[in-house]
């Protein structure tokens, strides 16, 4: 398994800070979802936890190390990241961005091995696509093409995964399938999940940690009914709403409380 977690972490691009003293452990073996309002830090974060963004203070620790004084393939061989919106060069097969997951294991003068096949074959089947192999990516639907990049950071055999909004720009069954896989690979491989979401309800459904965030600081965080309710979304979101059991997981369920009584008269 793996250990990660952040100290008095600051993270700032330029003199702008945009996280502060971020104190956070990352729940080994569970689904954590990042929520909060545009602009209040989240994919920041996530990226000073994947040691894409140096923290201007405090530390990130993997494992107990900070994880600025380990080697990018080090790093890489304990976590897989999918940013938001991955751009896929054209005549690229599904199995060449599969392929790539292995980097991370591979040494300058090593041929291909046994394990590098057996993971990608296995991150192939775990994905649903092992009957497209060699189609190209930027001919796939939507959420094919999500299923492909994860099943790359998949090949990395990686214990956690950071996705920044891997639903953005998918329709809702899309959406629903790439999160369904999620919660699979968390449930049958154990691997711990840490992913980015605009979506408050999908959070509350899928992960079995929230972290609220907002101006940049962990407002409240642990199981979605502990940390969602009215308070949190006036709190964070400025947005008064009603939050009841959702009928079919009985998670939270969060309804903006704003009709306007004149305006939908009229419709």
């Amino acid at each position: 398994m793996v250990n990660l977690e952040t100290s008095e972490v600051v993270l700032s691009y330029g003199s702008k800070r945009i996280v502060d003293d971020l104190d956070f452990v990352v729940p080994e073996g569970k689904i954590t979802a990042i929520i909060g309002p545009n602009g209040s830090g989240k994919s920041t974060c996530l990226r000073g936890l994947a040691r894409v963004l140096r923290p201007v203070g405090g530390m990130v620790l993997l494992n107990g190390r900070d994880i600025h004084d380990q080697s990018t393939k080090a790093v890489a061989k304990r976590i897989g990241l999918l940013p938001q919106g991955p751009t896929t060069p054209s005549g690229v097969t599904v199995l060449d961005l599969v392929r790539r997951g292995r980097y991370p294991h591979q040494r300058l003068f090593d041929q291909w091995s046994t394990q590098d096949e057996i993971a990608v074959k296995k991150a192939l089947v775990l994905t649903g696509l092992q009957d497209d192999p060699d189609e190209y990516v930027d001919h796939l639907s939507g959420g094919q093409r999500q299923r492909a990049w994860i099943a790359m950071a998949l090949a990395q055999e990686t214990d956690l995964m950071l996705l920044d909004e891997p639903t953005t720009h998918l329709d809702i069954a899309h959406q629903v399938e790439v999160l369904d896989l999620l919660r699979d690979l968390n449930r049958s491989e154990g691997r711990t999940i840490v992913m980015v979401l605009h979506d408050i309800n999908q959070g509350c459904r899928y992960a079995d940690h929230v972290v609220a965030m907002n101006d940049g600081k962990i407002v409240n965080q642990g199981a979605p009914q502990e940390v969602v309710n009215g308070q949190m979304m006036e709190e964070v979101f400025g947005l008064a709403a009603v939050v009841i059991p959702d009928p079919v997981t009985g998670t939270p369920l969060c309804v903006p409380d704003i009709v306007d009584k004149g305006t939908s008269s009229q419709l």
